[in-house]
């Protein structure tokens, strides 16, 4: 499996203190089916937890994940800042997975 990120979502994880070894973890959690929605197509929704936090109150990230092949973290975001995606963004989210995997 090849993890991947977006260069936005490398200035949002610098930014946030969110290290490689974080989403690495993120993904093998996202391939046990722990704390995942998947929004569909190959566009997941998973969970990060904050440096010296839970993941309750942590981030949130959109991930394009091909089973077995690859997986590139696309968008995050801090629950405190909104709860959910838009619609819009969500769609946006669904195309930019579809490009990349």
């Amino acid at each position: 499996m090849r993890v991947f990120k977006t260069k936005p979502f490398t200035r949002f994880a610098r930014k946030e203190g969110i290290n490689d070894a974080k989403l690495v973890e993120a993904v093998l959690e996202m391939e046990k089916g722990l704390d995942v929605v998947d929004m569909g197509g190959g566009l997941f929704k998973k969970r990060v937890a904050r440096p010296g936090g839970g993941k309750r109150g942590g981030y949130r990230t959109a991930i394009a994940y091909r089973e077995g092949m690859r997986s590139v973290f696309l968008h995050g975001f801090p629950k405190n800042d909104k709860a959910n995606l838009t619609d819009e963004e969500l769609a946006q989210l669904k195309k930019f997975a579809k490009l990349y995997l």
